[in-house]
């Protein structure tokens, strides 16, 4: 049964629908998702859809143009995905689909989302985004598969250089977090894109958070479609524990020492504010013998997909990431996310944290908040509708951490242009 509609019809006739939440428990069968899907989300352990996906299939599956505004880690790769390898199965078809993110990272997890979902009907999927040799690139759009996942620039390069490739079969549209792709600056890319795909298509537009831009982007890629919102207010999970600590700069790096101590077999996510400090913060907790691995924007794609697989496969239990990974990525097992730095934007705060406390788990985030910091603090406070309560630390244990933090400080320095890697190899061969 799909989802009622109701239209609001004091905003004009472009303003999108709003899909009614329908609270009933459903399975994916209920919303007309065809068998062989059903049993490829079984394999995935998806048990029941998520609310984002109980609203939006149906709609999609009907044909229209879908607004999707869903928290992170709600389950939306698949509110898209199962639509169109549904439409796929009906009428098989190369280059059906195009996804449009905004990192690179994202866009090969939703490939892996759309192989794993597909693998039985054989669906193949490219990725086309930056930092990749670009010739094994055009060889696999050769090849005509049967989605693209690409990140914009990347595309359009393809679009107008790779010979014998064009989208103008394309029935499928996707923009992914279409807030972060139009603040990265890529709307003049989307404008090209726009122009170069059919008119007579499906799309869905997917976005954290409605900004101006998105709601200009809606009117000019859209037809009549209908918004399914299922957080129209910032809110964090209910299941995650929020803290705070107040602490002076100069001590951050003892105290975090001390919170991977204190809080030591979980798995940690720890977010800084620019490359350079994340890549420090590695070198310092490894020199102090955490398996910590850095992801950031001035890694190559190969090293970044390697950071991110070894802190998948739980080789690692430390990632430090700067914002570029803070949002869309389906880490499953993040028990604790740490703000090292806290976010200059209030919102990225809420996109930081649901890193953690995902598909139903608990988990805690901690906030470092320095004397430098309070503002940005009570901004986040202000947004989430919240005060939060101070994390438990011993003081006279963290001084007591002081002298070793002050040497592996130093050590980071002096080998702040190495690889980490490199280091992690050194450090094994010297204590053999």
């Amino acid at each position: 049964m799909a989802a009622s509609v109701e239209h609001d019809s004091r905003e004009g006739m472009d303003a999108p629908q709003t899909a009614v939440e329908v609270e009933e428990t459903k399975t994916f069968k209920d919303l007309g998702v065809t068998d062989v899907l059903c049993e490829a989300c079984d394999q995935l352990g998806w048990t029941k859809p998520t609310k984002i996906q109980i609203e939006a299939i149906p709609l999609a599956l009907q044909g229209r143009d879908i607004i999707g505004l869903a928290e992170t880690g709600s389950g939306k790769t698949g509110a898209f995905a199962l639509p169109i390898l549904n439409a796929l199965l009906e009428t098989p078809q190369r280059l059906f689909a195009l996804v449009l993110t905004p990192t690179r990272e994202l866009a090969f997890q939703i490939s892996e989302q759309f192989e794993a979902l597909g693998s039985s009907i054989g669906v193949q999927c490219a990725v086309i985004v930056g930092g990749i040799d670009s010739m094994s690139q055009s060889l696999a759009l050769a090849k005509k598969p049967h989605v693209v996942i690409a990140t914009p620039g990347r595309l359009i390069d393809h679009l107008e250089n790779t010979k014998g490739f064009n989208l103008r079969a394309l029935k499928y549209l996707v923009m992914d977090e279409a807030d972060r792709i139009l603040n990265m600056d890529f709307e003049t890319e989307v404008d090209k894109i726009l122009k170069v795909i059919p008119r007579d298509r499906k799309t869905f537009l997917f976005s954290a958070t409605m900004t101006k831009k998105v709601q200009k982007l809606q009117r000019a890629a859209l037809k009549n479609p209908v918004k399914c919102a299922v957080s129209s207010k910032y809110q964090t999970v209910e299941k995650l524990q929020q803290y705070y600590l107040f602490i002076p700069s100069k001590f951050k790096d003892t105290y975090l020492v001390y919170i991977l101590n204190e809080l030591a077999g979980n798995s940690f996510m720890i977010f800084c504010s620019t490359c350079n400090n994340t890549q420090r913060t590695a070198l310092l907790l490894r020199n102090l013998g955490f398996t910590a691995i850095p992801l950031h924007g001035q890694m190559s794609q190969s090293k970044r997909l390697g950071s991110l697989n070894k802190f998948k496969a739980k080789a690692r239990s430390i990632l430090l990431a700067t914002d570029v990974a803070s949002r869309g990525l389906d880490i499953p097992h993040v028990d604790v996310v740490v703000n090292f730095d806290i976010p200059t934007h209030s919102k990225d705060y809420i996109h930081r944290v649901g890193r953690t406390a995902r598909a139903g788990r608990s988990g805690k985030a901690i906030t470092f908040v320095t004397q430098y910091d309070v503002e940005l603090f009570q901004r986040i406070e202000h947004l989430i509708g919240k005060k939060l309560p101070v994390f438990p630390t011993q003081d006279d244990e963290v001084m007591m951490l002081t002298e070793r933090v002050t040497e592996a400080q130093r050590f980071a320095r002096m080998n702040k242009f190495l690889e980490v890697e490199s280091i992690v190899e050194w450090r094994i061969h010297s204590s053999n």
